[in-house]
């Protein structure tokens, strides 16, 4: 017998979660954005209806103060697959896609921006891409991309590091516009900003990524959440992805090996200046005698850490996070 892989092992773990209401559950975080959300529903009806898939759309508005719950609201009386989840504040991207898939009920999910610039025409091309090419996510690219150059600089400078660092091979990490598999956000947390890796996190997991080129459009209502601190932020998220894919059920062999060669670098420092101090020569007035002992107590101090963070991961391990099951055959 075949069947798809629960999301967590039977041994003590939670019971598997319910099979799925909907085909697709479109989710769009929305900010400031009450010019947008009744044409952006409307059009999201109309590229999934012509499918034959049930589905259902997530409105999650993170702190408007504008009336863009009204307009959901309007939505809803248009379309009673619309749904909305207001938050107390603005929470950050990140948080409102958390609470718009803890409520997702569709076997897939497709994720865009509220502000029109994704467009919902290309929904259709990317459930396509996903179903036939066996992938677990597709990413969306914005290849021609209608905005100022303010945006788009700093934004060809990110994918490149992210493509270089994290090795996954994609042109835009940024793009919102992306659909998943359910399983795919059953088993990768985000949190902070971590929302633009999510192809990075999925990858690590074994998932299979992959990207389409979709149609962008100008911005014609509302003004831009954008600006430069992203870039800066962004790589420090990114060394934040590296760490947690590379090191967390393994932290010694980050810590060790900066331990390692503080120590080791501190203890050659000291043998020379031993040999040296028992040829006569005077150590009162070496600096090399004080960087030696540093070094040696840093690294004893940075390899004692990692042990630490070794008996934390020990105590807080859960086999299930050390893999990824596709399929079981019993």
């Amino acid at each position: 017998m075949t069947r798809p892989s629960p999301s967590q092992p039977p041994a003590g773990a939670a019971a598997p979660p319910s099979p799925p209401d909907v085909d697709v559950s479109v989710l769009v975080p929305v900010l400031d954005e009450a010019g947008t959300v009744l044409d952006l529903a409307r059009r999201v009806r109309d590229a999934i209806v012509p499918l034959g898939l049930s589905y259902e759309i997530i409105f999650v508005d993170d702190g408007s103060r504008d009336a863009t719950c009204e307009r959901v609201r309007e939505a809803r009386a248009l379309d009673p697959q619309v749904k909305l989840v207001r938050l107390r504040r603005n929470f950050g991207k990140a948080a409102a896609l958390t609470a718009g898939f803890d409520i997702a009920s569709g076997r897939l999910v497709v994720t865009l921006d509220g502000d029109l610039q994704d467009d919902p025409d290309e929904i259709p091309r990317m459930l396509e891409t996903l179903e036939r090419g066996g992938f677990d996510l597709v990413s969306g690219w914005k290849h021609e991309r209608k905005d100022p150059l303010s945006k788009t600089l700093p934004s060809l400078l990110f994918n490149w590091a992210t493509r270089k660092l994290a090795q996954v091979d994609l042109h835009d990490f940024n793009c919102g516009f992306k659909v998943y598999r359910r399983e795919v956000l059953e088993e990768v947390p985000i949190y902070g900003e971590l929302h633009r890796y999510i192809p990075v996190l999925a990858s690590r997991r074994g998932f299979s990524v992959g990207e389409l080129a979709v149609r962008h459009h100008p911005r014609r209502h509302g003004i831009s959440k954008y600006g430069w601190d992203r870039f800066y932020k962004g790589l420090l998220d990114l060394l934040t992805v590296l760490f947690i894919t590379k090191y967390t059920r393994r932290p010694l062999h980050l810590f060790g090996a900066l331990g390692l060669i503080g120590l080791g670098s501190g203890l050659l420092i000291n043998l020379y200046l031993a040999v040296r101090w028992f040829l006569g020569e005077s150590l009162s007035n070496r600096p090399l005698l004080l960087l030696g002992s540093l070094l040696m107590l840093i690294g004893l101090q940075v390899l004692m850490t990692g042990l630490l963070a070794e008996m934390m991961t020990h105590k807080t391990f859960r086999r299930s996070d050390s893999y990824s099951v596709k399929e079981l055959l019993d």
